[in-house]
């Protein structure tokens, strides 16, 4: 072989390498790319996720408080029922006392009702304590 044929594989090979690397790095540059544009895609969709949490999570405060506020506002009413209740009972009783049309027999087993009444409502206490 001459020496010409030599210098011409020689440079044949070198321009081939340059070429093989030159691919090799246009590769690599897309596949950063690439990846840099799936990390965006990802982030955008973790912010939009995070986002959307965010909101269903002070929906849900929201619709938590107003479950707490819901119920001590039917305890509030349950309590004044109560209250308004044993009044009711209270003047209905002291009605009954005073009622100068109410004969004395009727009076007196009202009030042994009562008393009764009163010792069960007692003994029901405590066994509740």
């Amino acid at each position: 072989m001459s020496t010409g044929a030599i210098i011409a594989i020689v440079i044949g090979a070198i321009v081939l390498i340059v070429i093989v690397m030159a691919v090799a790095k246009r590769q690599q540059v897309r596949r950063l790319e690439q990846r840099r544009v799936e990390r965006d895609r990802l982030r955008d969709e973790s912010r939009i996720r995070g986002a959307r949490a965010d909101r269903e999570r002070a929906t849900s405060d929201e619709q938590a408080a107003a479950a707490r506020r819901q119920a001590a506002e039917a305890e509030e009413r349950s309590v004044r029922a109560r209250q308004e209740q044993m009044a009711a009972q209270e003047h209905e009783a002291r009605a009954r006392e005073i009622d100068p049309d109410r004969d004395d027999d009727d009076r007196d087993d009202r009030d042994d009702r009562r008393e009764h009444s009163d010792d069960h409502e007692v003994a029901g206490r405590t066994e509740q304590v």
